[in-house]
């Protein structure tokens, strides 16, 4: 069996590079790294983020359990909220998930290619599944 150790990066289809990242860069503060071909590569927290340019986007619009979701820190989770609201970025929906596997407050909203995003101040993750009960 493989034994995966973490993710090397994402990557998320969108159909200008140039754009995406300056939306990535300007509301979710990711860094860039390196512009290749058609591959844009940001820095998310020492996270590799690839923006890759693709004539036909997958669009995750409307579908809020396809996305990628971005830990920002506790005591600046409310405040990014408001900023990406204050930036003209729809907030599609925001919770509050208690009890799960991945715990905390959160906001989804869209990129310019309509790829779902989330933003979570993470308070718990449960790595380990619980023990099987028997009988």
């Amino acid at each position: 069996m493989v034994k995966t150790r973490g993710i090397a990066h994402i990557s998320i289809p969108v159909s200008d590079p140039a754009r995406s990242r300056d939306f990535y860069c300007k509301h979710l503060g990711m860094k860039l790294l390196a512009t290749v071909k058609n591959m844009v590569f940001l820095d998310a927290g020492g996270d590799c983020v690839i923006l890759v340019g693709v004539s036909a986007p997958i669009s995750t619009a409307g579908v809020a359990d396809v996305h990628q979701a971005f830990i920002v820190a506790h005591d600046e989770y409310e405040s990014a909220v408001k900023e990406l609201r204050a930036s003209g970025v729809g907030i599609t929906f925001e919770e509050d998930r208690r009890g799960g596997v991945v715990n905390g407050p959160r906001a989804y909203f869209n990129d310019p290619d309509g790829n779902a995003l989330e933003i979570i101040d993470l308070t718990s993750y449960q790595a380990e599944p619980p023990p099987v009960k028997t009988g």
